[in-house]
């Protein structure tokens, strides 16, 4: 298993009427999580898609516990608890600064090759980076 945190601060625009985090944004913070893993690990994103191998999202779930509002800064817990293959999930954990957990999901990502626009497996060198969390 691999697990990354990061924070974030929550935006004006990123909350409704009522002052909470639009349900909509967890996805967005989600992918900061997704993305700052992969940084962590040395990877990137654009070095992904510059190999030819984008990853678009298959499922995307989330439990909502309690509310975010406006500038709070946000932890957000990013697991890797399954070795990938041809698809990768994650699971999320957001927390406020009080150590609250305030949201849970998940998402579902398939590695595809963007040449021939069908799945494939994930790349070797970053499958290379994840060994030891994994064997």
């Amino acid at each position: 298993m691999y697990t990354f945190e990061t924070s974030v601060r929550v935006r004006y625009a990123e909350t409704d009427q009522m002052g909470y985090v639009y349900y909509g944004n967890y996805a967005a913070f989600y992918e900061v999580g997704r993305v700052e893993l992969f940084r962590s690990l040395g990877f990137s994103y654009k070095a992904l898609e510059d190999s030819g191998v984008m990853m678009p999202v298959l499922e995307l779930h989330s439990r909502f516990l309690k509310p975010s509002r406006y500038d709070e800064e946000i932890t957000i817990r990013t697991h890797l608890k399954e070795k990938p293959g041809i698809k990768i999930r994650f699971e999320y954990e957001l927390f406020n600064q009080r150590g609250e957990l305030l949201n849970t999901g998940s998402t579902t990502l398939v590695f595809v090759d963007m040449k021939r626009n069908k799945p494939c497996v994930a790349p070797s060198d970053f499958m290379e980076r994840l060994a030891a969390y994994f064997d």
